[in-house]
């Protein structure tokens, strides 16, 4: 099983702009990244398969966040920018080991601790 370690939250500004980032302890396949607001279930936030054939993104996700990785440093990427305090809560990678229905909980098996972001307003 690999291990997952999440980094790059922190307290910002509504409009700016932050990356996070997944180091991951080994090979991994497909990953996605997922959100949890205080109070409210973990949500999908976008997803991509290992070579990048499928990427899939929230509707809130959409049109300010991207997905990346780089398969040579075992790392997943997320850039997010134009931040509105809607998108506070503990972000959290994960691995999946299928190339669809990515957009579910159920398809992940293995998962970071999370990475706090705050967007003040």
């Amino acid at each position: 099983q690999v291990q997952l370690v999440e980094s790059g939250g922190g307290l910002v500004q509504a409009g700016d702009s932050l990356t996070l980032s997944c180091a991951a302890s080994g090979r991994t396949f497909s990953m996605g990244w997922f959100r949890q607001a205080p109070g409210k279930e973990r949500e999908f936030v976008a997803a991509m398969s290992r070579g990048g054939s499928t990427i899939v993104y929230a509707d809130s996700a959409k049109d300010r966040f991207t997905i990346s990785r780089d398969n040579t440093k075992n790392t997943l990427y997320l850039q997010m920018r134009s931040l509105e305090p809607e998108d506070t809560g503990v972000y959290y990678c994960a691995e999946s080991n299928r190339m669809l229905g990515l957009t579910s909980l159920q398809a992940y098996t293995q998962w970071g601790q999370g990475t706090q972001v705050t967007v003040s307003s």
